[in-house]
């Protein structure tokens, strides 16, 4: 790692893309996952910034919590956090799309069908890659369907420019547990033994730290 004490950044929780100033565009993404790497990594002693979207109030120690809604919010944090840091994490769940238009006020309810524009969100992960230097370490998660999980997961690995990602399956969503696999360079993947609790998962994914770096170190 760079420093004896690693300067981790965390991303967690869903967007909320406003449709008006009351609706708004989400998933189910409850945070769970962002939430206890970042209570590991503050457990361990390293430096532990959390950028946290709309899941709710949370109880953690040690940690610099930032908040967001929306796709651009993020962007802006993680623009302005990351380069003070040595490892990104990012488990939000970030919005693929957001509304072209956003309606003042509440947009009153219609009688017949609405149709909503919607256009695509940026990469925030491939952006950041992009950026990044090359003493910094990023790991993406990535939501896939079951039987896809290795071969769509090491696509948006390369298609990120990220370090490692890890693959979970669609119920992993809004779920206390996780069985996921981490996907690196070089085709070397790993994963703990079955299905874990997120707590006991982000210990798992943390130790793997030194593995991730040591072949970021032959890409």
């Amino acid at each position: 790692m760079p420093s004896s004490t690693p300067r981790i950044l965390i991303t967690a929780g869903p967007t909320h893309e406003p449709i008006d100033d009351v609706r708004y565009i989400g998933n189910r993404s409850s945070g769970k996952m962002g939430l206890a790497l970042a209570a590991e990594s503050a457990h361990r002693g390293w430096r532990t910034t959390l950028l946290l979207g709309p899941c709710g109030s949370t109880e953690l120690t040690d940690v610099i919590i930032k908040g967001f809604h929306t796709t651009a919010q993020l962007r802006e944090l993680l623009m302005d956090e990351w380069p003070k840091h040595d490892v990104l994490i990012m488990a939000a769940a970030v919005s693929d799309y957001t509304p072209s238009k956003v309606h003042q006020g509440k947009r009153p309810r219609a009688s017949g069908p609405v149709t909503l524009s919607l256009r695509p969100t940026p990469d925030l992960l491939a952006e950041i890659a992009a950026s990044s230097r090359e003493d910094q370490t990023l790991i993406g998660f990535a939501l896939e369907s079951p039987g896809n999980l290795r071969t769509n997961g090491q696509a948006k690995r390369l298609q990120k420019g990220v370090h490692a990602i890890v693959a979970n399956p669609l119920d992993t969503m809004d779920s206390e547990m996780i069985e996921a696999m981490l996907l690196m360079p070089h085709d070397r993947e790993a994963a703990p033994s079955g299905r874990l609790s997120k707590i006991r998962f982000a210990a798992w994914l943390l130790d793997q730290l030194p593995m991730i770096q040591a072949l970021q170190r032959t890409i």
